[in-house]
């Protein structure tokens, strides 16, 4: 297989030109400040000769109620870890919308405005909605709640996929579908990427269909996205969807998104979602094994692999450690796929070795995406 090397960003540092001539000493403070900082307005909402903290610390969800004077409540579409959503109506526009109210927490507080800084950010360089990720409307903060507004989409991959395989309807996920989703995520990737940004939380809870007869999806979700010059967090990833570097806490880049959305694609073809021991013994067994210089650099490898790097797990009834041997097979056997174009794509990119997996851009050129299906 090719080692691609280090991924490729197309990220230009712009130098910033400083007017000549003498400067006072708040312009000069001001000057270097913003070549740092930027900054981004939050409407805040509060009653009128009022102070002190509401009565409910949850955001009382009433359907038909309006919320800052221009979203009716019509429907409760669901939870997540550290928010609700609900579908409304918006007064002004006359269109339907998704609201995510953010659990009154400040660590939640501060990750969804980091969410709404690279909306901004990611939605500014795409004014045309071309890049297949989530559109921002509106947010603010009413009574001690942040509110996110975006477009509404339909369900999740998850969802849908669950609702398909338990109804009698028709195979929806058929390959020339998955290709569809997969092109779109790609596209998606390639230009988060080029933009110096990770998304780090890929799963079919995050691609959402926007039109179920035209197959189109939103990636969306950027809460756990961060740029490459942050200071990267090693518990990134939902477990079933985490790359081996995540797994055995080495450095990474926008290649974790790769291997989470070969994930998504054979578990759309269908794969469980098991243990972290149990998913590196199928990984191990199904593509290859891992590097031993991956093993020896890995900060989390103790947790897996004793020091000759057998793995093991440990049994939740005994509390004693177990040998886990990894059961020799093939992404093909796994899949029953007869369509070697998909399995070798899938195989592209679920490369255990980061730097022998494809770039998001580097995976559109891929052979599979060539083929027409009838």
């Amino acid at each position: 297989m090719e080692d691609f090397g280090p991924a490729d960003t197309n990220v230009q540092n712009a130098a910033h030109n400083i007017d000549e001539g003498p400067k006072t000493e708040i312009d000069l403070a001001s000057s270097i400040f913003h070549q740092e900082y930027e900054e981004f307005e939050l409407r805040i909402f509060h009653r009128k000769n009022r102070t002190g903290f509401e009565e409910n610390k949850d955001f009382p969800i009433v359907v038909d109620s309006v919320v800052a004077g221009r979203y009716r409540i019509t429907e409760y579409l669901g939870s997540a870890a550290f928010s609700r959503v609900v579908q409304a109506h918006d007064l002004r526009t006359g269109m339907d919308v998704c609201l995510k109210i953010i659990k009154n927490d400040k660590d939640f507080f501060d990750q969804s405005l980091d969410e709404i800084k690279l909306l901004k950010f990611v939605n500014k360089h795409d004014p045309a909605d071309a890049h297949h990720i989530l559109r921002l409307y509106d947010f603010f903060y009413y009574q001690e709640h942040l509110f996110i507004v975006t477009e509404l989409l339909r369900a999740n991959l998850y969802e849908f996929q669950k609702y398909n395989q338990e109804s009698s309807d028709e195979v929806y996920f058929s390959l020339p579908r998955i290709q569809a989703i997969a092109r779109q995520c790609l596209e998606a990737l390639v230009y988060l990427h080029d933009l110096n940004i990770v998304h780090c939380d890929l799963k079919p809870e995050n691609i959402l269909m926007k039109s179920y007869s035209r197959c189109e999806v939103k990636v969306i979700d950027l809460g756990s996205s961060c740029f490459l010059t942050d200071n990267l967090s090693l518990y990134v990833q939902s477990r079933s969807y985490r790359a081996p570097e995540i797994i055995l806490g080495l450095p990474y880049d926008q290649r974790i998104d790769i291997w989470s959305l070969g994930c998504i694609f054979a578990e759309l073809y269908f794969f469980p979602n098991e243990a972290v021991s149990t998913i590196l013994a199928r990984m191990i067994g199904t593509i290859g094994p891992i590097d031993t210089q991956m093993l020896a650099l890995g900060q989390e490898t103790p947790k897996y692999f004793t020091e000759e790097y057998d793995l093991f797990h440990k049994n939740e009834e005994t509390g004693q450690l177990e040998y886990l041997i990894p059961e020799k097979s093939s992404l093909r056997r796994h899949l029953r796929c007869p369509d070697s174009k998909f399995v070798d794509f899938l195989s592209c990119l679920l490369q255990i070795n980061p730097r022998k997996r494809p770039t998001a851009r580097e995976a559109l050129r891929h052979r599979w995406f060539s083929h027409k299906y009838r």
